[in-house]
């Protein structure tokens, strides 16, 4: 069969077309496999290999975890009183993509209440991320005021705030913390991860009204409270010392001070006062300069405080006795230098021959740099050591520093003379306290510390500290001859504003001249003053420094000695003749037997003076309005039984004035310095006769007199005015 030329040109364009038709087919079928293939391979990866990240997408839309923030640790003082509990605030946040059209609505309410402006609040609604806060840590019953059930996607929260109880009473020491409750600073700051717990959660879920509800797919977790701190610190002591610092700071005019208390059988710190104080209830208001706890972190140069040191290694070594005579050269000694130059070492008085106890009651600083020229340079600088300066004590505050401790191997011509009387060494006040610590107690540097145990929540020991004694640095025979040098230096030397009738009180004075800019500038001091008491048996150390007197005297006699007295007068006027201790001694074991003689709590602050007289055992009841104790009953001093009352007169201080007139107080018995207190709050102006405790009074007791009415106050020393009132 045969076909046309134009046949067989149509049949060949069909085969091409049918060809061209089965290509297509072919290659529309290849790109369906591969698509298909493509589109299997993505769900593999998105159900199986990426399933996790999309299921937390998933999660996030209708999902949220809400955590539910831990309770901090509670701080306690010794007598287990709460200085630092929690307070539950109220917290509002929100996800601004459940806000959404009613953020207008949400603004205005937040408005009314806080009184911010609806930008404010509309600029965090706007926000791409979807938790915000819109207020923190409210207080409950501003919270009552805000109407949020109607507020779409606002979630209220309750947040713990801590919470201060004694305000600025050992402010620096406690610390603070931020608005997340995270330790900045002291205490706080310090023990932040034992003190904080573990926080918890709950997952909320959005069901198809939008609104959220705890899932019951998820379990709640609840959270896990922080342990609590139980302290050295004694509550009453630490107020005393610090209403004492501030009232000795105010009279000397002075930039500042500060006071540390310590056992010295134990090392336990039982109070650490500082001036100008700190409220961490309200740390905005403070300088921050006044935040740092001074006892560790600050470096002075400690002036005749540190000859403890020289006579320490001049009594040890046995190269001088304490009645060997020493030329004072009259107030002043020249020392040759090189180079034919010439340095003048001066007393405060002239003084001729002397012997080595006198020099130290008298604080020569002649006789101090003749002594260091015999006990030589490696000498002087071992006995530092071994009295721990230039170390740290180690104890359980941030921001201790070691000191300044030079090598002899760096010591100038002068070192030697200067240090022998606290020049030219840098120490801290809490290695003060530690090396005067280790004569009151017989010779052993204990390691000071302030935190007695730690304990969770359902109060099991954690950690507990207990006396550690470093080194024996001094024998008992030399310990007990620089007791005697220090009690001759209250009774007859530099430290007899001190003194105390019927009390056998040790200690030294000390007063350096600030070194500012690379030099000395003259009119600014550091006045200071540490001893201990009883001496028969020691149970009380206290340093008193005071910045830049600027008022009268300038020396640590006239300024930090007074400090001192009247701390010790009150911490004695207290009922108890020592500190009670939960632990044995690194030396002995303290007297723990109770005493039923009524504490005197007059003029001090009723928080302080309830919690002290409830933790020993007393019931107490109030009569009038106030925060200070101008009376009580039974007088101080009787004889009553635990559980036995006392009642509490207070009256505010501006309701003290009655039309100009006051009642005069019942100030027999008191010491000069409490009468002078209380006749201050009152507004009376005193005049005192005599020294020791008030045996009379003119106005007589309960007479009304007017405002700036002069009473005259006749005074005996202690043993005197005991046999005269009974």
């Amino acid at each position: 069969m045969f076909f046309t030329r134009k046949q067989r040109n149509q049949q060949d364009d069909a085969t091409r077309v049918q060809r061209g038709l089965r290509t297509r087919v072919l290659l529309v079928k290849v790109s369906l496999l591969i698509l298909f293939v493509l589109i299997g391979w993505r769900l593999t990866q998105i159900q199986i290999v990426e399933a996790p990240k999309y299921q937390q997408i998933a999660q996030r839309q209708y999902e949220a975890r809400l955590v539910l923030p831990c309770a901090k640790g509670n701080i306690y003082d010794r007598n287990a009183n709460v200085l630092v509990s929690n307070s539950m605030f109220i917290s509002y946040s929100a996800d601004p993509k459940i806000v959404d059209e009613g953020a207008r609505r949400v603004a205005e309410e937040f408005s009314r209440v806080f009184g911010k402006s609806k930008k404010c609040y509309l600029d965090r609604l706007r926000s791409e991320k979807r938790f915000v806060w819109l207020e923190r840590l409210v207080p409950p019953d501003i919270a009552k005021r805000l109407r949020t059930e109607k507020l779409e996607g606002v979630v209220e929260l309750q947040e713990p705030k801590r919470l201060y109880h004694y305000d600025e009473v050992a402010g620096q020491l406690l610390g603070f913390t931020n608005i997340d409750n995270k330790g900045l600073s002291g205490l706080e700051l310090q023990f932040d991860k034992q003190l904080c717990g573990k926080d918890g959660y709950v997952v909320l879920q959005k069901d198809g009204l939008g609104k959220r509800k705890p899932s019951v797919d998820y379990p709640r977790v609840e959270p896990t409270s922080g342990a609590n701190l139980f302290l050295t610190i004694d509550l009453m002591y630490q107020s005393i010392v610090e209403e004492e610092l501030e009232r000795g700071v105010k009279s000397s005019n002075a930039d500042g001070g500060l006071v540390a208390v310590m056992n010295p059988k134990t090392g336990e710190i039982l109070a650490v006062a500082q001036y100008p104080r700190v409220n961490p209830n309200d740390v905005s208001r403070c300088d921050i300069k006044d935040q740092k706890l001074r006892v560790v972190t600050d470096l002075f140069e400690p002036g005749s405080v540190f000859k403890v040191v020289t006579a320490s290694a001049a009594l040890e070594a046995g190269l001088v006795k304490a009645e060997q005579m020493f030329f004072a050269e009259n107030g002043k000694y020249r020392v040759p230098l090189r180079n034919g130059r010439v340095r003048v070492i001066q007393d405060t008085h002239e003084y001729g021959w002397i012997t080595f106890q006198q020099a130290m009651e008298l604080s020569s600083n002649i006789v101090m740099a003749k002594v260091s020229d015999i006990i030589g340079r490696e000498r002087l600088y071992r006995k530092a050591k071994d009295f721990g300066f230039g170390s740290i004590t180690g104890i359980e505050v941030p921001g201790e520093i070691r000191g300044e401790l030079k090598k002899p191997s760096t010591w100038s011509v002068t070192t030697l003379n200067t240090m022998a009387y606290g020049y030219e060494v840098g120490v801290t006040p809490i290695q003060i306290l530690a090396a005067y610590g280790a004569v009151a107690n017989g010779g052993l540097l204990l390691k000071p510390y302030i935190v007695r145990k730690i304990a969770t929540s359902t109060d099991e020991t954690v950690q507990e500290t207990k006396p550690q004694s470093v080194r024996k640095v001094l024998s008992d025979q030399v310990a007990g001859t620089l007791t005697q040098f220090f009690e001759g230096v209250v009774e007859r030397g530099t430290a007899a504003p001190a003194k105390i009738e019927g009390v056998r009180i040790a200690g030294k004075t000390g007063t350096s001249m600030k070194h500012i800019d690379g030099r000395y500038q003259t009119g600014s001091y550091t006045a200071s003053f540490v001893g201990f008491f009883p001496v028969e048996d020691p149970q009380i150390v206290c340093l008193v420094m005071v910045d830049n007197p600027r008022h009268g005297s300038y020396f640590g006699g006239q300024v930090s000695a007074p400090i001192f007295r009247s701390i010790a007068e009150r911490m004695m006027s207290t009922g108890l003749q020592i500190p009670r201790s939960n632990h044995g001694s690194a030396i002995a074991r303290l007297d723990t037997s109770t005493s039923h003689s009524l504490p005197d709590v007059r003029t001090m602050k009723l928080d302080v003076a309830r919690d002290y007289l409830s933790q020993r055992g007393f019931r107490t009841e109030i009569v009038g309005r106030g925060d200070i104790v101008l009376r009580q009953s039974p007088e101080p001093g009787s004889k009553i039984e635990p559980g036995d009352l006392v009642t509490l007169f207070l009256t505010a201080r501006d309701k003290l004035v009655t039309h100009g007139y006051v009642e005069t107080p019942d100030l027999r018995g008191l010491t000069i310095r409490r009468a002078v207190n209380r006749l201050a709050i009152e507004r009376i102006v005193p005049t005192v006769n005599g020294s020791g405790l008030v045996v009379s009074q003119i106005p007589s007791p309960g007479e009304k007199v007017k405002v700036g009415t002069r009473v005259y106050l006749n005074c005996e020393p202690r043993k005197l005015a005991s046999t005269s009132t009974n």
